[in-house]
């Protein structure tokens, strides 16, 4: 077998001992059969087998576009493998490993600012925390709406999508609400162009926080780059390692500096406005310019969570502890902390907090660094297509 082939081969191997570690899988179903059948794996073996495939990478006779993409895949791979065998991997190193993201505590300083200019949008007595949490409750989603509202803007920016980008013809999504879940959204990608995107419904939604949910996980995010490379990189070019989509890779930063810039790469300034009118066809009153620049206010709190679990894996803080850090510096009840927390404490997700955060910073930079000539469609769409590691992003830039 090629690399490409083995390296699927050992992707499979990890859903063996780690359930979800195979976000998608696209290959061929004997493929996945015969690891189902093998004996079950000892993660001892994946890394050595990892440290074969990095080892043989420069002999495989790929261009050096796909070696770049396999070595770090593999490197997170073998990574992965030691700490199910057992090792003690730091925090920080592990995320290295993952990501090829080095991470740093934030500023208190930053969040201190940050609470500043939330404070200036929402003026009136009581404290910030007060009138924060009334802000966010004025915006929740009424659950019985939630499906019609998730529908209407799944609808409209597919509209957008389709024409700023291309889609292949008969992809779909479908929308499921769900409960008992660490996270807000999730796309399943089932191939043939068909996602299944499960909205958690544990806590309230708000109003003018799901277009940017909506275009995460579908239309221009995790559907659209499922769909695009499925169809130019597998089915035309036959690069078989994207038939698979590994959780705590490079890969899982690009994918979600990507769908968080789904709004801006749709849409663009004045989606407050935007959704405010699809919105307003379905009954619901909302502020979008206010949204709008509360969305740009609260962007200085970002790495709140990244620190929360450099707190709690890293700086052996208790839970409690973590929980209210969460609740001060992101200003949100209890509850809300703590469904956070289950996410930065699921052996699985615990280190995947560093894709949304330094995924964003170091993507968002990337797209507003492009030539004066380049629209951001012609950016992003890159972005979508092609097999991009963080490390090539910053090599870009520093050009």
């Amino acid at each position: 077998m090629d690399v490409a082939t083995e390296y699927v081969q050992l992707g499979l191997r990890f859903d063996r001992i780690e359930e979800g570690f195979v976000d998608a899988y696209t290959g061929d179903p004997a493929l996945r059969g015969r690891v189902q059948d093998e004996p079950a794996p000892e993660p001892a073996a994946l890394a050595y087998r990892a440290r074969e495939l990095l080892a043989e990478l420069p002999s495989s006779g790929l261009p050096e576009a796909r070696t770049s993409y396999l070595r770090a895949q593999l490197t997170a791979l073998e990574c992965s493998a030691r700490k199910l065998a057992g090792h003690d991997v730091g925090f920080v190193d592990e995320v290295a490993a993952y990501f090829q993201v080095d991470i740093e505590q934030g500023s208190e300083q930053d969040y201190l600012a940050a609470h500043d200019e939330i404070a200036a949008l929402l003026p009136g007595p009581g404290s910030l925390v007060q009138r924060y949490a009334a802000h966010r409750k004025g915006d929740e989603c009424p659950p019985g709406l939630l499906e019609a509202v998730v529908l209407a803007l799944s609808s409209a920016l597919r509209d957008k999508v389709r024409a700023d980008y291309g889609l292949p013809e008969g992809e779909t999504v479908q929308y499921d609400v769900v409960t008992d879940k660490p996270w807000s959204g999730f796309n399943y990608y089932l191939g043939g162009y068909r996602s299944q995107v499960a909205i958690n419904a544990d806590l309230p939604h708000r109003l003018m926080q799901l277009p940017h949910l909506v275009a995460h996980e579908s239309y221009p995010g995790h559907h659209t780059e499922h769909c695009r490379k499925e169809r130019d990189l597998v089915e035309r070019d036959r690069h078989l390692e994207h038939t698979i989509f590994l959780v705590n890779t490079p890969e899982c930063l690009m994918a979600e500096g990507l769908a968080d810039l789904g709004v801006p790469a749709s849409v663009g300034d004045g989606w407050g406005r935007w959704a405010q009118e699809i919105l307003a066809d379905l009954g619901l009153r909302v502020d979008g310019e206010l949204a709008e620049r509360m969305a740009d206010a609260t962007a200085g709190l970002d790495r709140v969570r990244q620190d929360a679990a450099l707190m709690l894996h890293d700086r052996g803080a208790s839970a409690d502890e973590v929980a209210v850090f969460l609740q001060h510096w992101l200003l949100v009840p209890e509850e809300r902390a703590r469904q956070m927390l289950r996410f930065l404490s699921h052996p699985l997700w615990r280190a995947y907090t560093s894709t949304y955060v330094e995924g964003y910073r170091l993507l968002s930079t990337w797209l507003a660094a492009r030539p004066a000539s380049q629209s951001v469609a012609d950016r992003f769409v890159r972005l979508l297509d092609e097999p991009l590691i963080p490390a090539a992003i910053r090599a870009e830039l520093a050009a």
